[in-house]
C-alpha cells in the first residue's frame, strides 16, 4: 500500500488506492502503488530500519526464480487474510520462507504455496533467501488480480478438529467477540449490545481474550476462549456462525471458511468496503455496519433481526437433506447458506 508517514503525497494517494480497492480496481491501485514505490526508490532509505510496522521491505526486485522471504510485519488478521497471496508467489517463485508471528507457524505452515514457515523474532532469521518482502507488498509486487484477490475456498485448515461438545442439539452456536487490541479501541463494542443475540435456540459461546473475557457470564456466554490459535481454529469451525468486531479472529473464522459477521465502525479499515454487506476477501463474511454519528445499538439491532432470519432458516434448513461444505455463501436475501446446518464432523 502506499507509504503515509514522512510522505507528502502518501494521503493523498492512500486516498485514491483505497477508493481503487474497495472498488475492486486492482489495476488502478497497483499503478498508484507504482507510484509511491518509484517515489521510495529515488529517495534509496534503508530497509530494514524503524519500527518493523512501518518499513518498506519490497523495492522491486524480480521474485520469479527466486527464493522469497515473507515477512509478516503487521497485526495476526494481516498475516492471516495476506497468506492467500503465498499461493500465486509460489508459482513464480522457487521457494516461498514465511517468516511469521510465532502463533500462527502451525496454520501457515499448511497453507498452499509456503515451503517453510519459521517464528517471527527481534533478530535475521535463520533462513538464506534472494530476495525479501513484506506480506502485504504481495499483491502489489504480483499484480494480483480480482481472481487472486477473491477467496474461493477455505486456505486455513486446523492441525486439530474442535471440541464436538460445543455444538448442543438442536440448538444454533455462535461463537462471540467484542472487545479487540488496545491499539484501535473504535473497533470494539459493549459487551451488552451481545446480550439481544441469546435467543431461543441459540447458544452464545465467548471467544474472548483478555480482561474482557471475565464479562462473557453477563450475557449467558459459556467461555471456550483459547490462546493458541491452532486450537482456536478448531473451535471455530465447531461454531455454526461467528459474530465478531474487525479482529484477528475474524480473518481467522473466515479463512477456515466459517459464517462469520464483522461488526464495523462507521469508519471502516480500508480492506472493508464502506457500505454493503459483502465482501471479496472472505465469501462466507457478513458485514454490518455501524451509521455515522451513531452508537452500536442501531447496527445491533439489524444484527439482532438477521439473526432472527438466519436462526428461523437454520431450523428448517436443519430439517433438510444433506448440507454441501462450510465454505458456501452466507445469509442473502433470507436465503440461509447450507453451511450453517452442517454437522459437527462435516465442519472439522
Amino acid at each position: 500500500m502506499p507509504q503515509t508517514a514522512a510522505d507528502p503525497d502518501g494521503g493523498r494517494e492512500m486516498e485514491e488506492w483505497t477508493a481503487a480497492l474497495r472498488a475492486g480496481d486492482f489495476g488502478r491501485a497497483w499503478a498508484i502503488s507504482d507510484v509511491s514505490l518509484a517515489r521510495l526508490r529515488r529517495r534509496s532509505p534503508a530497509k530494514h530500519e524503524g519500527p518493523r510496522h512501518q518499513q518498506r521491505i519490497w523495492r522491486g526486485e524480480a521474485l520469479g526464480g527466486r527464493t522469497v522471504l515473507v515477512r509478516c510485519y503487521h497485526g495476526l488478521g494481516d498475516t492471516i487474510q495476506f497468506i492467500r497471496f503465498a499461493r500465486p508467489l509460489r508459482a513464480i517463485a522457487r521457494r516461498v520462507v514465511v517468516w511469521c508471528q510465532g502463533e500462527l507457524v502451525s496454520l501457515i505452515s499448511g497453507v498452499a504455496g509456503v515451503d517453510l514457515a519459521l517464528p517471527l523474532h527481534d533478530g535475521v532469521p535463520e533462513v538464506g533467501f534472494d530476495v525479501d518482502i513484506e506480506i502485504m507488498e504481495i499483491p502489489h509486487a504480483i499484480r494480483a488480480t480480482r481472481d487472486q484477490v477473491t477467496m474461493r475456498h477455505p486456505y486455513l485448515q486446523p492441525p486439530t478438529p474442535g471440541p464436538q461438545n460445543v455444538r448442543q442439539a438442536g440448538r444454533l452456536s455462535i461463537g462471540l467477540v467484542w472487545q479487540t487490541s488496545a491499539w484501535d479501541v473504535r473497533r470494539s463494542f459493549p459487551v451488552h449490545e451481545l446480550r439481544p443475540l441469546a435467543l431461543p435456540g441459540a447458544q452464545l459461546y465467548s471467544l474472548q481474550i483478555g480482561e474482557a473475557a471475565q464479562d462473557a457470564g453477563s450475557i449467558g456466554a459459556i467461555d471456550i476462549s483459547v490462546p493458541d490459535l491452532a486450537r482456536l481454529a478448531g473451535r471455530l469451525r465447531a461454531l455454526d456462525l461467528v459474530i465478531c468486531p474487525d479482529t484477528m479472529v475474524a480473518h481467522l473464522a473466515a479463512a477456515l471458511g466459517c459464517q462469520t459477521w464483522i461488526v464495523l465502525p462507521a469508519d471502516c479499515d480500508w480492506r472493508w468496503p464502506d457500505r454493503g454487506s459483502r465482501t471479496l476477501w472472505y465469501p462466507t463474511v457478513r458485514l454490518f455496519h455501524q451509521e455515522p454519528d451513531s452508537n452500536w445499538h442501531g447496527v445491533f439491532e439489524e444484527v439482532g433481526q438477521a439473526l432472527a432470519s438466519y436462526l428461523k432458516r437454520w431450523r428448517s434448513v436443519r430439517a433438510g437433506p444433506a448440507l454441501p461444505p462450510p465454505s458456501s455463501p452466507v445469509e442473502r436475501d433470507g436465503e440461509m447458506p447450507a453451511a450453517a446446518g452442517a454437522s459437527a464432523d462435516s465442519r472439522g
